[in-house]
């Protein structure tokens, strides 16, 4: 009996996908849960299980093909393996021996499955760490940075290039990437896109997290990072100048009575923006704990579609590549987005003296259309107090 791979359903908001890799061939036997194929969205990419074990009959879609939501993608042929296990279980009745148990493929992301083939890793021969047995990239690496057998020699490699040559290389993008760019040219495009700036001494922060960092850690397990007194902040920043947090629909304006803010991760396919969902209602803890699983799961390709759908607000930290001020551009259809940077000790006036403090610039994009400039000037204000009163964020002041 065949039965049909069809791509899973998507969101609303996904209307189709690219299938960029098999990881198998027509006629190659398969266990259930094994990952058949990677479909990539502007959004994530999607491992295909097989639901049941069998036999790949068929391969209806190549790589590089456009699938949308229930397309067949593949057959499957489960009396083709059926009739191969009794096979098997006949080949050894009467000998007093049990069958040998296959060992289990572990799940994987593309992320670790590229690391594994590039290294020559049997993920077989991998010990998992992640939910559910999945085996992580930092998995594969460890694995990799173990002592082998000695391999024999490799191939040798291609000669360098001749002196005088040029060298160039034609990759097409991903469409994670093609997507961030189309919706870069739509902002810049359809909004009225202004910055303003502002600095915010980081003194008190630091201050506080010295303090409390150890015993931070050891009553919540999470580390305390500066993000969570920013998306504090920002939160009730918010809920003084609600446009701010507002979107854009045609010609009306949404007002949200919610608080997603979308966070910024960098990834090896790119900039994604997984949500914190109702960012009001987290402790500095559950913020801090939500932050650094986004960054894990995004260089292992486990974020879902969910996760990086919505948001009514978006934070990115260009600081921490070292960036000291620039311009983020805004993530439609929300009416802003606010930039962090690169901490660093200027000389600044306080109280008539000049001291050394630790500053980072702030910029906060909008779009003009329903933002004014005093409203996007006053959030940013207020951002800057409760920064440098950190208590505040606890007495919501």
């Amino acid at each position: 009996m065949h039965i049909e791979i069809k791509t899973p359903v998507f969101p609303e908001s996904v209307s189709d996908a690219t299938l960029i890799r098999w990881h198998k061939k027509a006629g190659d036997r398969v266990e259930q849960g094994d990952n058949l194929m990677d479909l990539e969205t502007d959004k994530v990419v999607l491992e295909v299980p097989a639901p049941e074990p069998g036999v790949l009959a068929e391969i209806v879609k190549q790589e590089g093909d456009t699938v949308t939501s229930g397309e067949v993608l593949a057959r499957l042929d489960v009396d083709a393996d059926r009739g191969q296990a009794r096979h098997d279980a006949a080949a050894v009745e009467g000998t007093g021996l049990e069958p040998a148990a296959a060992k289990p493929v572990p799940r994987m992301g593309p992320a670790a499955r590229k690391a594994a083939a590039e290294r020559g890793v049997s993920p077989a021969e991998i010990s998992a760490s992640g939910p559910g047995g999945r085996v992580t990239k930092e998995d594969v690496l460890r694995h990799a940075a173990e002592p082998q057998p000695v391999q024999p020699a490799a191939p040798a490699q291609p000669a360098p290039p001749e002196p005088g040559e040029r060298p160039q290389q034609r990759v097409p993008m991903s469409r994670l990437r093609a997507r961030v760019a189309e919706r870069l040219v739509e902002a810049q495009r359809s909004a009225a896109m202004l910055t303003t700036f502002n600095e915010v001494d980081m003194g008190p922060v630091k201050q506080l997290r010295e303090r409390y960092r150890e015993r931070f850690e050891q009553a919540h397990g999470a580390r305390l990072g500066y993000m969570s007194f920013f998306v504090k902040a920002t939160v009730e920043a918010l809920k003084r100048y609600p446009v701010v947090n507002a979107s854009v629909e045609g010609s009306d304006i949404i007002y949200h009575g919610y608080f997603d803010i979308g966070i910024a991760v960098g990834s090896p396919r790119g900039l994604v923006v997984p949500v914190v969902r109702d960012a009001d209602q987290l402790s500095f803890a559950e913020i801090e704990a939500a932050i650094a699983d986004f960054g894990k799961r995004a260089q292992s390709g486990g974020l879902s579609i969910e996760e990086l759908t919505g948001g009514t607000f978006t934070i990115t930290n260009g600081g921490v590549f070292g960036s000291l001020l620039s311009t983020p551009i805004l993530n439609p259809p929300q009416s802003a987005i606010l930039g962090m940077h690169k901490i660093e000790d200027r000389p600044v006036v306080v109280a008539g003296q000049v001291v050394i403090r630790p500053m980072m610039y702030l910029a906060l994009s909008y779009d003009h259309r329903i933002v004014d400039g005093r409203e996007a000037v006053q959030y940013l204000v207020a951002l800057k107090e409760f920064i440098e009163e950190p208590a505040r964020l606890l007495l919501q002041t």
